[in-house]
Protein backbone atom coordinates (compact mmCIF):
# COMPACT_ATOMS: atom_id res chain seq x y z
CA UNK A 1 0.00 0.00 0.00
CA UNK A 2 2.96 2.26 0.81
CA UNK A 3 4.26 1.65 -2.47
CA UNK A 4 1.07 2.72 -3.95
CA UNK A 5 0.74 6.10 -2.84
CA UNK A 6 4.72 7.10 -3.08
CA UNK A 7 3.87 6.15 -6.65
CA UNK A 8 1.22 8.22 -6.98
CA UNK A 9 3.05 11.13 -5.46
CA UNK A 10 5.69 10.41 -8.14
CA UNK A 11 3.30 10.98 -10.87
CA UNK A 12 1.24 13.84 -9.72
CA UNK A 13 4.47 15.57 -8.52
CA UNK A 14 5.43 16.64 -11.96
CA UNK A 15 2.12 17.20 -13.22
CA UNK A 16 1.34 19.59 -10.73
CA UNK A 17 4.55 21.47 -11.58
CA UNK A 18 3.27 21.39 -15.48
CA UNK A 19 0.20 22.96 -14.87
CA UNK A 20 1.69 25.49 -12.38
CA UNK A 21 4.21 26.38 -15.39
CA UNK A 22 1.30 26.67 -17.85
CA UNK A 23 -0.47 29.03 -15.85
CA UNK A 24 1.97 30.95 -15.20
CA UNK A 25 2.80 31.18 -18.77
CA UNK A 26 -0.49 32.30 -19.93
CA UNK A 27 -0.22 35.07 -17.13
CA UNK A 28 3.08 36.49 -18.39
CA UNK A 29 2.76 36.25 -22.15
CA UNK A 30 -0.75 37.50 -23.38
CA UNK A 31 -0.33 36.31 -27.08
CA UNK A 32 -0.71 32.59 -25.70
CA UNK A 33 -4.02 33.62 -23.73
CA UNK A 34 -5.38 34.85 -27.35
CA UNK A 35 -3.47 32.43 -29.95
CA UNK A 36 -4.90 29.39 -26.75
CA UNK A 37 -8.62 31.14 -26.96
CA UNK A 38 -9.07 31.55 -30.43
CA UNK A 39 -8.19 27.75 -30.61
CA UNK A 40 -11.18 26.80 -28.62
CA UNK A 41 -13.14 28.53 -30.27
CA UNK A 42 -12.44 27.19 -33.38
CA UNK A 43 -12.97 23.32 -32.27
CA UNK A 44 -16.68 24.80 -31.13
CA UNK A 45 -17.99 26.06 -34.04
CA UNK A 46 -20.24 24.57 -36.22
CA UNK A 47 -19.48 22.34 -39.22
CA UNK A 48 -19.94 24.76 -42.57
CA UNK A 49 -23.38 22.76 -43.98
CA UNK A 50 -22.70 20.55 -47.51
CA UNK A 51 -22.85 22.40 -50.47
CA UNK A 52 -22.15 22.86 -54.12
CA UNK A 53 -22.64 26.35 -54.56
CA UNK A 54 -18.53 26.28 -55.88
CA UNK A 55 -19.28 23.73 -58.41
CA UNK A 56 -22.78 25.71 -59.44
CA UNK A 57 -20.54 28.96 -60.04
CA UNK A 58 -17.88 26.96 -61.75
CA UNK A 59 -19.92 25.80 -64.34
CA UNK A 60 -23.32 27.82 -64.61
CA UNK A 61 -21.34 30.96 -66.41
CA UNK A 62 -20.89 28.37 -69.73
CA UNK A 63 -24.37 27.18 -69.21
CA UNK A 64 -26.45 29.35 -71.94
CA UNK A 65 -30.34 30.04 -73.12
CA UNK A 66 -31.83 29.53 -76.34
CA UNK A 67 -34.06 31.31 -78.12
CA UNK A 68 -35.50 29.78 -81.70
CA UNK A 69 -37.58 30.87 -84.23
CA UNK A 70 -39.30 29.46 -87.08
CA UNK A 71 -40.29 31.86 -90.04
CA UNK A 72 -43.42 31.17 -91.92
CA UNK A 73 -45.05 33.09 -94.90
CA UNK A 74 -49.05 33.94 -94.07
CA UNK A 75 -50.87 31.89 -97.19
CA UNK A 76 -52.90 35.09 -97.10
CA UNK A 77 -51.47 38.43 -96.76
CA UNK A 78 -48.06 36.75 -98.47
CA UNK A 79 -46.55 38.38 -95.54
CA UNK A 80 -43.67 36.51 -93.42
CA UNK A 81 -45.05 35.79 -89.66
CA UNK A 82 -42.85 34.55 -86.65
CA UNK A 83 -44.07 31.09 -84.85
CA UNK A 84 -43.50 31.17 -81.21
CA UNK A 85 -40.28 30.58 -79.66
CA UNK A 86 -38.86 27.48 -78.67
CA UNK A 87 -36.82 27.38 -75.46
CA UNK A 88 -33.85 25.37 -74.26
CA UNK A 89 -29.78 25.45 -72.68
CA UNK A 90 -26.65 24.76 -74.24
CA UNK A 91 -23.37 24.64 -73.22
CA UNK A 92 -20.44 26.52 -74.27
CA UNK A 93 -17.34 23.56 -75.14
CA UNK A 94 -14.96 25.48 -76.47
CA UNK A 95 -13.61 29.10 -76.53
CA UNK A 96 -13.91 29.49 -80.05
CA UNK A 97 -17.80 29.76 -79.78
CA UNK A 98 -18.86 26.14 -80.23
CA UNK A 99 -21.93 24.89 -78.61
CA UNK A 100 -23.76 21.83 -77.47
CA UNK A 101 -27.76 21.38 -77.11
CA UNK A 102 -30.40 19.11 -78.28
CA UNK A 103 -31.01 18.71 -81.59
CA UNK A 104 -35.09 19.17 -80.77
CA UNK A 105 -34.66 22.93 -78.96
CA UNK A 106 -33.07 24.73 -82.76
CA UNK A 107 -35.15 21.64 -85.29
CA UNK A 108 -36.57 23.87 -87.90
CA UNK A 109 -35.50 27.04 -86.32
CA UNK A 110 -34.29 29.93 -88.91
CA UNK A 111 -33.15 32.28 -86.22
CA UNK A 112 -30.96 30.98 -83.30
CA UNK A 113 -30.02 33.51 -80.50
CA UNK A 114 -27.77 32.51 -77.46
CA UNK A 115 -27.94 34.61 -73.90
CA UNK A 116 -25.55 34.40 -71.67
CA UNK A 117 -25.83 34.52 -68.27
CA UNK A 118 -23.99 37.91 -67.99
CA UNK A 119 -26.50 39.37 -70.15
CA UNK A 120 -24.84 39.20 -73.59
CA UNK A 121 -26.69 38.08 -76.74
CA UNK A 122 -25.95 36.59 -80.03
CA UNK A 123 -26.60 34.99 -83.08
CA UNK A 124 -25.71 31.57 -83.71
CA UNK A 125 -25.31 29.53 -86.05
CA UNK A 126 -26.44 25.57 -86.61
CA UNK A 127 -23.05 23.61 -87.75
CA UNK A 128 -24.93 20.06 -88.07
CA UNK A 129 -26.89 17.68 -85.80
CA UNK A 130 -27.61 14.43 -85.02
CA UNK A 131 -30.82 12.56 -84.86
CA UNK A 132 -29.55 9.42 -82.87
CA UNK A 133 -28.41 11.38 -79.81
CA UNK A 134 -30.75 14.24 -80.69
CA UNK A 135 -27.99 16.58 -80.25
CA UNK A 136 -26.97 19.79 -81.94
CA UNK A 137 -23.67 21.87 -82.55
CA UNK A 138 -23.92 25.77 -82.78
CA UNK A 139 -21.43 28.48 -83.56
CA UNK A 140 -21.67 31.81 -81.95
CA UNK A 141 -18.92 34.57 -83.24
CA UNK A 142 -17.35 36.07 -80.31
CA UNK A 143 -14.63 36.07 -77.89
CA UNK A 144 -13.65 35.42 -74.47
CA UNK A 145 -16.20 32.96 -73.59
CA UNK A 146 -16.25 31.10 -70.60
CA UNK A 147 -15.88 27.27 -71.08
CA UNK A 148 -17.57 24.64 -68.71
CA UNK A 149 -14.72 22.08 -66.88
CA UNK A 150 -14.47 19.19 -68.73
CA UNK A 151 -12.14 16.09 -68.16
CA UNK A 152 -11.73 13.32 -70.79
CA UNK A 153 -10.72 10.14 -68.30
CA UNK A 154 -14.19 11.46 -66.45
CA UNK A 155 -16.29 7.99 -65.47
CA UNK A 156 -19.48 8.41 -64.35
CA UNK A 157 -20.57 6.01 -61.32
CA UNK A 158 -24.00 5.30 -59.56
CA UNK A 159 -24.67 6.91 -56.97
CA UNK A 160 -23.17 9.92 -58.34
CA UNK A 161 -24.40 13.62 -57.10
CA UNK A 162 -25.14 15.58 -60.44
CA UNK A 163 -26.61 18.70 -60.79
CA UNK A 164 -28.81 19.66 -64.08
CA UNK A 165 -28.51 23.50 -65.21
CA UNK A 166 -30.76 24.80 -67.78
CA UNK A 167 -33.42 27.65 -67.83
CA UNK A 168 -36.44 25.45 -66.92
CA UNK A 169 -39.73 27.37 -68.68
CA UNK A 170 -38.06 30.36 -68.72
CA UNK A 171 -37.43 31.23 -65.53
CA UNK A 172 -33.99 31.74 -65.64
CA UNK A 173 -31.19 29.23 -64.64
CA UNK A 174 -32.01 27.20 -61.97
CA UNK A 175 -30.12 24.04 -60.46
CA UNK A 176 -31.61 20.60 -59.47
CA UNK A 177 -30.09 17.62 -57.38
CA UNK A 178 -29.71 14.64 -57.56
CA UNK A 179 -28.00 10.58 -58.48
CA UNK A 180 -27.00 8.85 -61.53
CA UNK A 181 -29.39 5.89 -61.28
CA UNK A 182 -27.61 4.33 -64.27
CA UNK A 183 -24.82 4.85 -66.51
CA UNK A 184 -24.64 4.81 -70.24
CA UNK A 185 -22.03 3.77 -73.13
CA UNK A 186 -19.92 6.38 -74.96
CA UNK A 187 -20.19 4.31 -78.09
CA UNK A 188 -22.00 5.86 -81.15
CA UNK A 189 -24.08 2.79 -81.77
CA UNK A 190 -26.34 4.95 -78.82
CA UNK A 191 -30.03 5.60 -80.13
CA UNK A 192 -32.31 4.48 -76.83
CA UNK A 193 -32.15 5.05 -73.44
CA UNK A 194 -31.06 2.40 -72.38
CA UNK A 195 -27.31 3.31 -73.76
CA UNK A 196 -28.06 7.04 -71.47
CA UNK A 197 -27.47 8.83 -68.27
CA UNK A 198 -30.25 7.83 -65.78
CA UNK A 199 -30.57 10.35 -63.13
CA UNK A 200 -32.97 11.91 -60.98
CA UNK A 201 -32.63 15.32 -61.28
CA UNK A 202 -35.12 16.78 -63.08
CA UNK A 203 -35.26 18.38 -66.74
CA UNK A 204 -38.22 20.24 -67.67
CA UNK A 205 -38.96 22.34 -70.64
CA UNK A 206 -36.33 24.37 -71.43
CA UNK A 207 -33.65 22.63 -69.43
CA UNK A 208 -32.82 20.51 -72.35
CA UNK A 209 -29.46 21.02 -73.69
CA UNK A 210 -28.61 22.19 -70.52
CA UNK A 211 -25.17 20.93 -68.43
CA UNK A 212 -25.37 17.87 -66.35
CA UNK A 213 -22.21 18.08 -63.73
CA UNK A 214 -20.93 17.00 -60.87
CA UNK A 215 -19.95 18.28 -57.61
CA UNK A 216 -16.33 19.80 -58.61
CA UNK A 217 -18.56 21.68 -61.82
CA UNK A 218 -17.05 18.96 -64.24
CA UNK A 219 -19.10 18.20 -67.65
CA UNK A 220 -20.96 14.90 -66.49
CA UNK A 221 -23.72 15.19 -69.92
CA UNK A 222 -25.98 17.04 -71.61
CA UNK A 223 -29.14 17.02 -70.22
CA UNK A 224 -31.80 15.30 -72.49
CA UNK A 225 -35.30 14.60 -71.70
CA UNK A 226 -37.69 13.04 -69.18
CA UNK A 227 -38.87 9.44 -69.55
CA UNK A 228 -42.61 9.76 -70.43
CA UNK A 229 -45.19 6.92 -70.07
CA UNK A 230 -49.03 8.22 -71.05
CA UNK A 231 -50.47 4.91 -69.32
CA UNK A 232 -48.95 5.54 -65.89
CA UNK A 233 -47.50 9.00 -63.92
CA UNK A 234 -43.89 8.50 -63.87
CA UNK A 235 -41.57 10.91 -61.95
CA UNK A 236 -38.09 11.02 -61.02
CA UNK A 237 -36.30 9.17 -64.35
CA UNK A 238 -34.37 11.68 -66.61
CA UNK A 239 -31.82 11.30 -69.27
CA UNK A 240 -28.58 12.77 -70.35
CA UNK A 241 -26.11 12.20 -72.97
CA UNK A 242 -22.85 10.82 -71.26
CA UNK A 243 -19.94 13.56 -71.52
CA UNK A 244 -17.80 11.33 -73.66
CA UNK A 245 -20.47 10.15 -76.15
CA UNK A 246 -21.64 14.34 -76.71
CA UNK A 247 -18.05 15.10 -76.93
CA UNK A 248 -17.40 12.48 -80.02
CA UNK A 249 -20.21 13.98 -81.22
CA UNK A 250 -19.69 17.22 -81.32
CA UNK A 251 -16.23 16.99 -83.03
CA UNK A 252 -17.63 14.70 -85.70
CA UNK A 253 -20.12 17.04 -86.46
CA UNK A 254 -17.67 20.11 -86.59
CA UNK A 255 -15.58 17.73 -88.53
CA UNK A 256 -18.06 16.85 -91.45
CA UNK A 257 -21.53 18.70 -90.33
CA UNK A 258 -22.83 15.55 -89.37
CA UNK A 259 -22.16 11.95 -87.64
CA UNK A 260 -20.48 9.33 -90.03
CA UNK A 261 -21.33 5.97 -88.56
CA UNK A 262 -21.18 2.53 -90.31
CA UNK A 263 -24.12 0.12 -90.58
CA UNK A 264 -23.55 -3.77 -90.56
CA UNK A 265 -27.12 -4.45 -90.62
CA UNK A 266 -28.04 -7.18 -88.24
CA UNK A 267 -29.87 -8.31 -85.31
CA UNK A 268 -30.26 -10.32 -82.50
CA UNK A 269 -33.00 -11.79 -80.15
CA UNK A 270 -33.55 -9.91 -76.96
CA UNK A 271 -31.97 -12.79 -74.70
CA UNK A 272 -29.21 -15.17 -75.85
CA UNK A 273 -26.77 -17.66 -74.24
CA UNK A 274 -23.98 -17.25 -76.25
CA UNK A 275 -21.04 -16.77 -73.47
CA UNK A 276 -18.65 -15.30 -76.15
CA UNK A 277 -19.90 -12.83 -78.55
CA UNK A 278 -23.14 -12.56 -80.13
CA UNK A 279 -25.92 -14.53 -81.92
CA UNK A 280 -27.36 -13.23 -85.65
CA UNK A 281 -31.30 -13.67 -85.24
CA UNK A 282 -32.03 -11.50 -88.38
CA UNK A 283 -29.84 -10.02 -91.40
CA UNK A 284 -31.33 -6.71 -92.67
CA UNK A 285 -32.06 -7.33 -97.02
CA UNK A 286 -29.55 -5.12 -99.04
CA UNK A 287 -27.02 -4.55 -95.83
CA UNK A 288 -23.42 -5.02 -95.56
CA UNK A 289 -23.81 -8.21 -93.72
CA UNK A 290 -26.87 -9.90 -96.08
CA UNK A 291 -23.77 -8.79 -98.77
CA UNK A 292 -21.14 -10.55 -97.45
CA UNK A 293 -23.32 -13.37 -96.46
CA UNK A 294 -24.15 -13.53 -93.24
CA UNK A 295 -26.83 -15.86 -92.06
CA UNK A 296 -28.85 -16.06 -88.89
CA UNK A 297 -27.61 -18.49 -86.12
CA UNK A 298 -23.49 -17.32 -86.84
CA UNK A 299 -22.26 -16.61 -83.89
CA UNK A 300 -19.58 -13.54 -84.21
CA UNK A 301 -16.60 -13.76 -81.74
CA UNK A 302 -14.56 -11.63 -83.42
CA UNK A 303 -13.79 -8.79 -85.65
CA UNK A 304 -10.21 -7.70 -86.74
CA UNK A 305 -8.13 -8.45 -83.94
CA UNK A 306 -10.78 -7.12 -81.51
CA UNK A 307 -12.32 -10.05 -79.44
CA UNK A 308 -16.69 -9.57 -79.04
CA UNK A 309 -18.03 -10.22 -75.62
CA UNK A 310 -20.91 -8.77 -76.63
CA UNK A 311 -23.76 -7.30 -79.51
CA UNK A 312 -22.98 -3.61 -77.76
CA UNK A 313 -19.68 -3.74 -78.44
CA UNK A 314 -19.77 -4.94 -81.96
CA UNK A 315 -22.32 -2.25 -82.80
CA UNK A 316 -19.67 0.26 -81.57
CA UNK A 317 -16.87 -0.93 -83.65
CA UNK A 318 -19.28 -1.08 -86.60
CA UNK A 319 -20.53 2.35 -86.30
CA UNK A 320 -17.11 4.49 -85.05
CA UNK A 321 -15.77 2.33 -88.69
CA UNK A 322 -15.92 4.37 -91.81
CA UNK A 323 -17.89 3.38 -94.80
CA UNK A 324 -16.10 1.38 -97.31
CA UNK A 325 -13.81 0.16 -94.39
CA UNK A 326 -13.57 -3.87 -94.92
CA UNK A 327 -13.61 -5.91 -91.71
CA UNK A 328 -12.96 -9.55 -90.90
CA UNK A 329 -15.53 -11.27 -88.73
CA UNK A 330 -14.59 -14.82 -86.99
CA UNK A 331 -17.76 -16.37 -86.61
CA UNK A 332 -18.80 -19.86 -86.31
CA UNK A 333 -21.48 -21.78 -88.61
CA UNK A 334 -22.94 -24.82 -87.93
CA UNK A 335 -20.06 -26.05 -85.70
CA UNK A 336 -17.51 -24.76 -88.38
CA UNK A 337 -15.05 -21.38 -87.92
CA UNK A 338 -15.07 -19.30 -90.94
CA UNK A 339 -13.93 -15.94 -91.92
CA UNK A 340 -16.27 -13.30 -93.43
CA UNK A 341 -15.14 -10.00 -94.89
CA UNK A 342 -17.73 -7.20 -94.32
CA UNK A 343 -17.88 -3.91 -96.46
CA UNK A 344 -18.90 -1.36 -93.85
CA UNK A 345 -21.98 0.89 -95.51
CA UNK A 346 -22.81 4.36 -94.10
CA UNK A 347 -25.72 3.97 -92.02
CA UNK A 348 -28.58 5.85 -93.14
CA UNK A 349 -30.11 8.79 -91.90
CA UNK A 350 -33.54 8.79 -89.58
Amino acid sequence: MLNIINLTKYIIRPASYGVMIAVALLLLVPELRTNTLQVLQNTQQQQQPLSYAKAVSTASPAVVNIYSEEISSNPVYGAKGRRPTNLGSGVIMDASGYILTNFHVVQNADLITVLLQNGQQFPAELIGYDTYTDLAVLKVETANLPVIPQRANLQSLVGDVVLAIGNPLNLGQTVTQGVISATGRSGLSVIDYLELIQMDAAINDGNSGGALINTNGELVGINSRKFVNKERNIQGIFFAVPYSLAHKVMRKIIANGRVIRGYLGVSITSTQNTLKGFTIAAVEGNSPAFKAGLKPEDIIYQIDDVAINSFTQALDIVAETKPGTTLLFKLIRKKELLAVSVTISEKAKT
